[in-house]
């Protein structure tokens, strides 16, 4: 019987891949993170937008204002805008990595494939899934405590339960999440799509709401907590950082959403109209409640869940705790649980299929949780909360998954000039190396520098504004290491054109 070889085809831009025996017999391929087909690329800029609309509404955003206040050193005003700023800027590195998704349909982990080898490429896989599991945890976390609060409102012996009813509302929330993720692409699309525009009525309307019981102009005036006659710029560039490193993972996997947009056109507008807008407005509201709690409870609750859960009206509670959960849902399925997923099948996809690797990525999320939930249910003493502990982390580590962003853009523009040979992403021993010297030299570099400002104080700025420098030396470093290490194509072979007769590649 004749093996067939796989054939690259373009469809008015848009790169397909006929599948043939060649690559689906590799043990670097699966059906999971396969390239789409052009006619499973059905996502309009409306579906990309909704899908940010709905990342970007959660608990963690509606307390980024109090964050960059408290910590930062920032005034209200300061704050507000370098939340602006940093969702402008990571427009850049989000809109340029999706190029390779939507033109050839690939996932995260095969773009990376091509700038860290074949095999290389689940070191830089295995660092963004680990994020990812983090903060499924710590989203997971505050869904299950809304669950908990919902039924407590519902059946009054539920309350009794305490931490233990956290608990339950963890795994039953956590549950709902992976059961969404394992229906596929079409599941999270369907509710990103249903779920935007009720979180953005709901935020309209708690503003509205809470708008009465504050001053704006008060609260504009407000002094920064900083020392007084202190420079702005250091503290605001350090804000800017960690507000740009809070998308910092999805600059990265942003492929694995971009393989199922239209066009390039479609994925570019998506998220500008769905990023900058929707973090400023809900990191806005989240201000403006917090300063309203004092009128609305009778003292100040930075956290939204709580500060509901306080309202003197069980019907208001109960419908803003299923609002919390459509919304944290919403975050969860899409910005923490798909990439993990991919980046698990990506070190063997024979063995990972994607319903193991959403159940490895559950898994993981629970273990980095298990401290505190050992605590809620009583089996350990109560102790340091780590959901803040993980958080602060968590948006620091982001900082150093900087230089991939560089390396991936350089890669993919200046190196491989966008052409790709996709075949080859999915088979070992063909145009790209088992691992890619240069990338691992242009990651290493970076994030070394990084460790090295943080244990010694030396070079702190390096730290402070590490996703800016770990990007741009990463991007550099690439670009030079690339000429003299050079162990794959500069470029991949062109597509032939449908009309055109098939060619096969060799």
């Amino acid at each position: 019987m004749t093996k067939t070889t796989s054939q690259m085809v373009d469809r008015d831009g848009l790169i397909e891949l006929n599948v043939g025996d060649d690559v689906r017999s590799s043990s670097r391929f699966n059906e999971d993170i396969a390239p789409t087909q052009a006619s499973e690329r059905t996502w309009s800029k409306w579906n990309i937008a909704a899908l940010w609309v709905g990342m970007a509404i959660c608990v963690p955003t509606y307390t980024l204002g109090g964050v960059l206040t408290a910590y930062f050193g920032l005034s209200v005003g300061e704050a507000l805008f370098a939340i602006l700023l940093a969702n402008v800027i990571v427009l850049i590195p989000l809109t340029l990595n999706a190029f390779p998704g939507t033109k050839f349909g690939i996932p995260f982990p095969v773009v990376l494939r091509s700038s860290f080898g074949i095999f290389g490429s689940n070191v830089p896989c295995l660092v963004r899934a680990l994020v990812g599991c983090g903060w499924f945890g710590i989203q997971t976390m505050f869904g299950g405590l809304a669950i908990h609060l919902l039924l407590s409102e519902l059946i009054p012996a539920w309350a009794a339960l305490g931490g233990v009813g956290e608990v339950i509302g963890f795994f039953v929330f956590g549950a709902m999440n992976l059961y969404v993720v394992i229906r596929g692409a079409e599941s999270i699309k369907w509710l990103e799509t249903l779920a935007a525009p009720l979180l953005l009525a709901v935020g309209i309307g708690l503003m509205v709401w809470a708008w009465p019981h504050t001053s704006m102009t008060e609260l504009l005036a407000q002094p920064p907590s900083r020392p007084e006659g202190a420079s702005v710029y250091g503290y605001f560039f350090a804000g800017l950082t960690a507000m740009v490193g809070f998308w910092a993972t999805l600059s990265l996997n942003i492929p694995d959403f971009s393989r199922f947009a239209k066009s390039q056109k479609d994925q570019i507008a998506g998220q500008v109209i769905g990023l900058p807008l929707t973090m400023f407005f809900f990191a806005s509201l989240g201000v403006v409640m917090t300063a309203a709690s004092e009128s609305l409870v009778g003292q100040t609750i930075a956290d939204p869940v709580n500060l509901i859960g306080m309202i003197d009206s069980p019907f208001w509670v109960v419908l803003a705790m299923l609002l919390i959960i459509v919304a944290t849902l919403s975050t969860n399925t899409a910005a923490n649980i798909v990439s993990p997923t991919n980046d698990f099948q990506n070190i063997a996809p024979k063995l990972i299929n994607q319903t193991r690797g959403v159940l490895l990525t559950g898994a993981v999320g629970v273990l980095l949780m298990g401290y505190d939930l050992l605590q809620k249910a009583g089996i350990i003493p109560p102790g340091v909360s780590l959901e803040q502990m993980y958080s602060n982390w968590l948006l620091g580590y982001s900082s150093l998954l900087g230089p991939i962003a560089g390396i991936m853009a350089v890669d993919y523009f200046l190196i491989k000039k966008q052409r790709l040979d996709v075949p080859s992403l999915y088979m070992d021993s063909h145009a790209y190396p088992a691992v890619n010297i240069a990338g691992f030299i242009a990651f290493g570099v970076p994030v070394a520098l990084t460790l090295i400002s943080l244990t010694t104080g030396t070079m702190y700025w390096f730290y402070d504004y590490g996703w800016f420098t770990g990007s741009a030396l990463g991007a550099i470093v690439y670009y030079v290491a690339s000429q003299v290490f050079s162990s794959a194509p500069s470029v991949g072979p062109s597509p032939v054109a449908d009309k055109e007769p098939a060619e096969q590649l060799p």
